[in-house]
């Protein structure tokens, strides 16, 4: 889940610090390189990437021959994609402004931060040139399903309504697919991959960096709290007998191609 390129709302809730992404989130890129096969970049491509973050796949598409164009709703990940020489700008992934340019559009761990998915479609399909293609990888249906049940548990023993704070969207391939279709897309390739993913730290520092959104209306010492009820909790589903938090992990995968004419 590299961090999104969202609506602005999300992006006042979430915040997404650099140095600690890539320490909590390093796996996010390191995971991403089978999308990039599923890509396919050529040479001398000119290719999107939608959700960018700090930009380590930016930059693997860049070392490819590709001329490519990062994005993300991340005005600090931006800024270190930049100083890092990629060609990279802050934008809202559902009100993308780009006309016909793209060979192809790229997503790793993104898609999933935007709520409005037919908004993004869109604006991917306005993007691409005739015949361009949109590959991408996200949570699917039943991503995180243990922590997210676990954080959303604490929250409603507060008080707070979960749905209100729930930054994510998991589709089903089915309802995708559908998505895609009625923009214009066919889609060459589209499934569910269960994916569980050993953390690098503990399941507090997931947390810190991938929920904020749940848990930020909560006052600091209440939310410190919650955490660590989330953490006892999870405890018995996602630690292994060698002391490594392992993730429940869901992927949605998918190869479209826009249809011309």
């Amino acid at each position: 889940m590299k961090s999104p390129a969202n609506t602005a709302q999300s992006a006042q809730r979430q915040h997404w610090d650099p140095d600690r992404y890539r320490s909590e989130a390093g796996f996010v890129a390191d995971l991403g390189m089978p999308v990039v096969e599923l890509l396919d970049p050529k040479q001398g491509e000119r290719i999107l990437d939608l959700g960018c973050g700090e930009g380590r796949l930016t930059a693997k598409l860049v070392a490819m021959g590709c001329d490519v164009v990062g994005v993300d709703a991340s005005p600090d990940q931006i800024a270190r994609a930049k100083a890092e020489g990629l060609d990279a700008h802050v934008a809202d992934g559902e009100a993308l402004s780009f006309e016909g340019e793209f060979d192809a559009v790229f997503s790793n761990a993104a898609l999933h931060w935007m709520k409005q998915p037919a908004a993004v479609i869109d604006g991917v399909r306005r993007a691409l040139k005739a015949g361009g293609r949109f590959v991408g990888e996200m949570g699917g249906h039943g991503n995180v399903q243990h922590i997210k049940s676990a954080v959303e548990a604490a929250l409603s023993r507060r008080g707070h309504d979960p749905a209100t704070y729930d930054p994510w969207y998991f589709p089903t391939p089915e309802a995708y697919e559908a998505l895609l279709a009625a923009a214009g897309f066919e889609v060459s390739s589209i499934e569910l991959i269960p994916r569980p993913t050993p953390l690098p730290g503990d399941i507090e520092g997931w947390l810190a960096t991938f929920a904020e959104s749940y848990l930020n209306c909560l006052d600091p010492e209440e939310r410190l709290v919650a955490i660590s009820e989330v953490r006892d909790e999870l405890r018995a589903q996602l630690l292994n007998s060698e002391g490594v938090w392992v993730a429940d992990y869901v992927r949605l995968r998918f190869h479209a191609w826009l249809r011309s004419g």
